[in-house]
């Protein structure tokens, strides 16, 4: 365990390798990537790049922390002072030890340092899961005793990157338009992302990518991380004319702090969020099959059968009323529906949104007999019941605000314009997290609730508390309160919103069962978004609701059937009014759910896959059972192109050594067709084909209208 004379030290999984060479001062980098066949020492031997002209007279490393000392004039791994002291770290290696099981597969290595300069201890870990998932944390303490605090700016974990990464991708967005992906060219410099939003908002960096030249789903070399935090993020990709050590860049991702957020006194420490190295020789869909293999093995991963949920908001907004919403829940049960999840408008004070955020109690006016009376309702149909509820907003216009204006997070000079005719409540404020924990705690217990819907609908801006930076301690306090509310009631399972999109990240979902991908329920917006969220998070966790013919986000109109067929293959749901639904409509709507139920004991453990097509305008996304036993495929045309055919597209994921029998699922409708008729095959109705043709040559596909999507029902029959 405790290691000393080792020179190279090497942590190996999934076809992946991270190796270290123990020096001094600080170990160096020496692979990151495809597991190599090689002697750990050959790497050490070629380790030394060359001496450049007008450079430093040793060679450049890249060690575990990197820094000016080395040679490195990147971003640091560390950056601070001490009262305008000590801001050129140089730590030296301490102590250092391992873990590697005795199968050989992942493991765990750490490193301690101290530092004379900047007076503190620092912590560098590393570990390998046994998917290939690399998990990086860094922490610091102050130690010099009697010294001046040290103000720290921030910590970065960055790992190397070779010259083939030549491109990058990450993700920006807005509100209803989240996880919008964007390229670049890997170029020289620094390619920053920092969030200043209290969260990691529907802009956020998300997934940092840099691969090789034109990687795409299922091809291409791919380096990717991800920083596992819910508040402010820093994402980076840097490369310099000298290189990095012998490689060419690094990426690397880290917390985003406000000056002065972090004064570290005598035995104070601040512990970095964990960020997440992903490498994969196959595409962005490789590193998804990691990163979802992870999560599927968390202990506390949702094992059960993902509910069929309706949502009230879209159905009924705030008109709360309990012959209507009964009514609701009556339909809700003939079509299937397994869990109602009552949105806002049941608290003291609710009838808009300018008011009754904080006032966490059942609203007599609207529910005289509490929410017992539609709680049995819902239990009377065999249903879960869930509420919504935004615990860390709050309106001026509320009891809480009148006795407690000091509970509400700005500063002293007074509080800026509200967003969402909203403000934040300073959780981190010891009488304000416990009355949170407290309300929310006995309402969970009073209805027996299974599920909470936990908004959180504005950015932070100026958000200090006493005059200091307060988006860390925010952070902190958020996750203290999800960790006791779930340790008070094992059973309970939470979905994490922030205004739809806006706070997905694995520091969430560490701690909630599902997110709400987006407030937009336009199915053209909404399949592209969940598209590139089943990246990071899989389907099982990912809600796609049902809703209106005419999007109250985009006012656009679709067909019933492109409805049904977008919200299938994730965690779905239903935010339409079933009550002003037709029958005709309702026996679809049922048709559609009962395809969910068989359906997702695939959708919720197979692994996701994205078909590399040539025209933007379409799509082709599926779920192939791990086994490779069956898979189910979504064609859909988002908008009309140059194009007249599809050409032969593969379907990506299956085993080309088999035989599949396919067929077209139209229990939702048929797709609308831009043709006079199907290609051969597609007529033919079900049919059989070899493995060979299907995925590496590829089939000729339907040309459909815009909006317009159709379902590949694939199963193995040799």
């Amino acid at each position: 365990m405790l290691s000393g004379a080792e020179a190279v030290l090497a942590l190996r999984a999934g076809g992946t390798a991270f190796v270290v060479e123990v020096c001094h001062p600080v170990p160096r980098v020496l692979h990151w990537g495809a597991d190599l066949d090689a002697p750990a020492d050959d790497l050490r031997l070629t380790a030394g790049p060359a001496v450049l002209n007008n450079s430093p007279d040793v060679p450049r490393v890249l060690s575990v922390w990197p820094s000016e000392r080395d040679g490195w004039s990147g971003t640091p791994a560390q950056s601070g002072h001490a009262a305008g002291f000590g801001t050129t770290p140089r730590p030296e290696l301490e102590s250092h030890w391992t873990d590697v099981p005795p199968d050989g597969v992942g493991g765990r290595m750490f490193f301690r340092f101290v530092d004379e300069v900047s007076g503190l201890r620092s912590t560098v870990g590393y570990e390998l899961d046994r998917f290939g998932v690399l998990a990086v944390t860094m922490s610091v303490e102050r130690a010099a005793p009697g010294a001046a605090a040290y103000t720290l700016d921030g910590l970065v974990a960055l790992l190397p990157v070779p010259e083939r990464a030549v491109e990058l991708l990450d993700f920006t967005g807005k509100w209803c338009r989240e996880r919008a992906p964007q390229r670049a060219p890997f170029g020289f410099g620094t390619h920053l992302r920092s969030t200043r939003r209290g969260k990691p908002g529907h802009d956020s960096p998300y997934l940092l990518l840099a691969g090789t030249a034109a990687f795409g789903f299922g091809h291409g070399e791919v380096w990717a991380a991800h920083l596992a935090w819910s508040g402010e993020q820093r994402y980076l990709a840097e490369r310099l004319p000298e290189g990095a050590g012998t490689f060419s860049a690094v990426i690397g991702a880290g917390e985003s702090l406000r000056s002065g957020e972090v004064i570290l006194a005598e035995g104070e420490r601040y512990d970095a969020p964990t960020v997440l190295f992903v490498w994969s020789d196959a595409g962005t869909d490789g590193v998804a099959d990691r990163l979802h293999r992870r999560l599927r093995a968390r202990e506390r991963h949702p094992r059960t059968p993902r509910p069929l949920v309706l949502n009230t908001w879209e159905a009924v907004y705030f008109d709360h009323d309990l012959d209507r919403l009964t009514d609701l829940v009556e339909r809700a049960a003939e079509v299937g529906v397994e869990r109602i999840v009552l949105d806002d408008g049941w608290f003291r004070g609710r009838r808009e949104a300018d008011a009754g955020l904080g006032d966490w109690f059942v609203d007599g006016d609207v529910w005289p007999d509490g929410l017992e009376p539609f709680v049995k309702v819902v239990r009377a149909h065999g249903m879960q019941f869930g509420l919504w509820f935004e615990p860390e907003m709050v309106n001026l216009d509320s009891d809480l605000a009148r006795a407690h204006p000091d509970w509400v997070l700005g500063p002293r000079a007074g509080l800026g314009p509200t967003a969402r005719r909203q403000y934040v409540l300073d959780i981190a404020r010891p009488e304000a997290y416990d009355y949170l924990l407290a309300r929310l705690d006995e309402l969970v217990s009073a209805y027996s609730i299974d599920y909470l819907k936990w908004d959180h609908n504005r950015d932070l801006l100026e958000a200090v508390s006493e005059e200091r930076p307060g988006v860390r301690r925010q952070t902190l306090a958020l996750y203290r309160l999800l960790d006791e509310l779930r340790k008070r009631h094992p059973g309970l399972e939470i979905e994490t919103c922030s205004g739809g999109g806006g706070r997905v990240d694995l520091g969430i979902l560490d701690r909630t069962d599902r997110v709400w991908a987006s407030d937009c329920n336009d199915p053209v917006e909404r399949a592209q978004i969940e598209r590139w969220t089943r990246v990071l998070v899989p389907p099982e966790l990912v809600g796609s609701h049902l809703g209106a013919a005419r999007a109250h986000t985009t006012s656009r109109t679709t067909d019933l059937s492109f409805r049904l067929v977008a919200s299938l293959t994730a965690h779905a749901g239903i935010e339409q009014d079933l009550t002003a639904a037709d029958p005709a409509t309702l026996a679809r709507v049922a048709a559609w759910s009962a395809l969910y139920r068989e359906f997702r004991p695939l959708l919720h453990t197979g692994r996701v896959v994205n078909a590399d097509v040539a025209d933007d305008a379409t799509a082709l996304y599926g779920t192939v059972a791990q086994d490779g036993s069956r898979a189910l495929f979504t064609w859909i045309r988002f908008q009309t192109s140059a194009a007249g055919q599809s050409g032969r597209v593969r379907f990506p994921g299956l085993d080309a050594s088999a035989r599949y029998r396919v067929t077209i699922r139209e229990e939702l409708g048929a797709a609308s067709r831009h043709q006079a008729a199907d290609p051969a095959w597609v007529a033919a109705g079900p049919i059989e084909l070899s493995g060979a043709v299907l995925t590496v040559a590829g089939v000729p596909l339907p040309t459909l209208n815009p909006q317009q999507a159709m379902l590949f029902d694939i199963e193995r029959i040799s």
